[in-house]
């Protein structure tokens, strides 16, 4: 009778930690920072359709790196949470702690008791009422959890990082601030090479906004993003982009057109 082959918990356990942390290394950074109006989100994404960052409740995002399927499976059961108790109790009763800990329940268990460990890390993100109220949690594969303050970054190679990062973030930030500060980060080459000029094509942006009263989830994308990455407000650029259209569209059409104005441009619905 030939006898079971013996691996030790430690060893066992430093396989799993050793294989989740080399498959989290692979994916695309993910920054997020508080700034003055609220919560940024920015992840190297040319994806249209995959998200890094979504939305969860009212004032609660989510942002993950890692595998794909692991992450989004974990997004869609933090709504299926949220839903429930916000429907059960109350709205104000959802908060990024509550999912936090439901978050590190979810991955510790699968980490001590299935083969394969997720390749996930997470941020979960709530704006509060007022600057220094927001909550940063950030989940590791094995179910840890911490408490983060100012801003974060995961995935990729964030060693080199992560120290000029926190060095160079303010609470008082306007948004194209942090948003020069996420680049920054996000600009060294993975594969070792210069520094790269990330363009919004190349990126996925989202905000939580203090001001907004309920569903607080923005994304920016095209001409808004493009007009925060050149140092102009959302606000100013979703209004610049505006007037063009309108005065275009005042315009006589020209032969073979219809003369209907273009759709406006302004932040897209929450998702």
């Amino acid at each position: 009778m030939s006898m079971p082959f013996y691996v030790s918990p430690e060893q066992l356990i430093r396989d799993k930690a050793d294989y989740a942390r080399k498959g989290i290394a692979r994916g695309r950074s993910v920054v997020v920072a508080e700034y003055a109006g609220g919560i940024a989100f920015v992840a190297e994404n040319p994806s249209k359709a995959l998200h890094k960052v979504s939305e969860i409740y009212d004032r609660i995002g989510f942002a993950a790196v890692g595998k794909y399927n692991e992450f989004e499976n974990l997004r869609v059961a933090g709504v299926r949470y949220a839903d429930l108790r916000g429907y059960s109790y109350d709205r104000a009763d959802v908060t990024a702690r509550g999912l936090a800990n439901a978050y590190a329940q979810s991955l510790g268990a699968v980490f001590t008791s299935e083969p394969k460990p997720l390749e996930v890390e997470v941020v979960v993100a709530q704006v509060g009422p007022e600057p220094g109220t927001d909550q940063l949690y950030r989940l590791t594969y094995d179910g840890s959890v911490a408490e983060e303050h100012g801003v974060v970054i995961i995935g990729g190679q964030t060693e080199a990082v992560v120290g000029p990062l926190r060095e160079g973030w303010r609470a008082d930030l306007d948004l194209p601030g942090v948003l020069a500060l996420a680049l920054r980060a996000l600009s060294p080459d993975p594969a070792g090479g210069p520094a790269r000029t990330l363009t919004a094509d190349q990126l996925e942006v989202a905000v939580l906004e203090r001001a907004r009263p309920r569903r607080t989830f923005r994304r920016l994308e095209g001409p808004v993003l493009q007009a925060v990455i050149d140092g102009r407000s959302a606000e100013a650029g979703a209004g610049a982009t505006s007037a063009a259209q309108a005065a275009a569209a005042q315009t006589p059409p020209a032969s073979g057109h219809t003369g209907l104005p273009s759709d406006t441009v302004d932040l897209p619905p929450a998702d």
